[in-house]
């Protein structure tokens, strides 16, 4: 068996531009689906992979492992840059397909069989829709309770929240009394028996993460996500060790030594690794080995497209250390469109059963991808009161 050709399908999905990777086999029906979406490097993602693919072609599908080292030492650069380690996860991601069809298993049968019953899922407010989640100010409580409200009401048992604002390195009580408001909304719309996480989108300081998270930890939250930049290990490791909430990253480190830092410095209390940016499924098996040494918690960051939440929730099947499994529904209407699923929803809880077909059990449909060819991602840009440049 020999991989004759590996391609990309562009779907432009309003925020984000779907990158999905199809490699195909020698064997007549056989091919393989992965993703590699990363916003706004859309096109360095397609070149990319196309870059990589011709130290591909001609070799057996099934050798992942040993492709996977190809990819990531090959070419003189290690592929842990943040484009290179998406191309990589979407060609991964493809081949582990393939490795289960040969099998005829679900992946999580292949990593040694469902360690659960069901995977718990959590949306963003909005379900994903970009205005929702992204734009709703830090100071509308009133709206952050409808979303919170809304979420509920359509079966999720635990939602995410971006209700802390981008503030100046160092900033007085005008900000954090905005979340503290936001977030009492939010608990007192649902109250005290659905989860809440709070996403700080890595825009604060140490030194204002800090604050957020002590003005938000009375609320009983899931999780407190990205305080301050992942960069900051030391920054992250003060947080997390003042809080009584678990601090959560991960989704934008990109290769195991850094994993290893975030760690050993108990950073974090769960570990948002994305199988989409770090490598892919081989990359994210090691990844989980280390987290559960340190007994950390897994919840991937997946905001991404359908493919991407299936290797997910097909990892979460197999991995101890998983808790939830991040789903976006409402970006896109037509996102169940283009995408045939082995697993099953249920409606109340959100929780979802296992995959029953083989690999990772998703069919993509092609002539529905085409109808949304690429275009530029919306543009979407983050400045301080005083019109600096800060993080989005």
């Amino acid at each position: 068996m020999k991989i004759t050709a590996i391609e990309t399908l562009v779907c432009h999905a309003r925020m984000r531009n779907w990158v999905f990777v199809k490699v195909v086999t020698d064997q007549p029906g056989l091919i393989g689906w992965g993703e590699a979406t990363l916003e706004w490097h859309t096109r360095s993602i397609v070149g990319a992979i196309e870059d990589m693919s011709h130290l591909l072609i001609g070799e057996d599908p099934t050798r992942v492992e040993y492709l996977w080292q190809m990819m990531y030492r090959q070419h003189f650069w290690h592929g842990h840059g943040i484009v290179r380690a998406t191309a990589i996860a979407g060609i991964d991601l493809a081949l582990w397909d393939i490795v289960g069809k040969v099998a005829n298993m679900p992946l999580s049968k292949v990593f040694g069989g469902p360690v659960r019953d069901f995977v718990r899922t959590y949306c963003h407010l909005g379900g994903g829709k970009m205005e929702d989640f992204y734009q709703t100010p830090a100071d509308n409580a009133k709206r952050f309770a409808e979303l919170a409200q809304a979420a509920v009401a359509d079966g999720y048992t635990a939602f995410k929240s971006m209700a802390v604002p981008s503030t100046m390195p160092i900033e007085g009580q005008k900000p954090v009394r905005a979340a503290a408001a936001a977030v009492a909304a939010m608990r007192e719309a649902v109250g005290p028996d659905i989860d809440i996480m709070v996403d700080c989108h890595a825009r604060p300081s140490p030194a204002m993460g800090l604050k957020f998270g002590k003005a938000l930890d009375d609320f009983g939250l899931y999780f407190f996500e990205e305080p301050c930049w992942p960069e900051c290990v030391d920054g992250l490791a003060r947080i997390n060790a003042a809080l009584t909430t678990p601090v959560a990253s991960g989704e934008r480190v990109t290769h195991l030594e850094a994993f290893k830092d975030l760690f050993e410095k108990r950073a974090v209390e769960i570990c948002q690794l994305d199988i989409t940016h770090c490598g892919g499924l081989s990359a994210a098996k090691r990844i989980a080995a280390l987290a559960e040494a340190h007994r950390i918690s897994l919840a991937p960051h997946n905001p991404q497209g359908p493919v991407s939440t299936a290797a997910s929730l097909e990892f979460g099947f197999s991995q101890p250390s998983y808790i939830i499994c991040e789903t976006v529904h409402n970006d896109v209407p037509w996102r169940q469109d283009v995408v045939e699923e082995g697993f099953t929803v249920e409606k109340k809880g959100r929780i979802v059963r296992p995959n029953t077909k083989p690999g990772l059990g998703i069919t993509i449909n092609e002539a529905e991808v085409k109808k949304h060819p690429f275009q530029q991602e919306i543009v979407l840009r983050e400045f301080g009161s005083d019109g600096g440049v800060t993080d989005w």
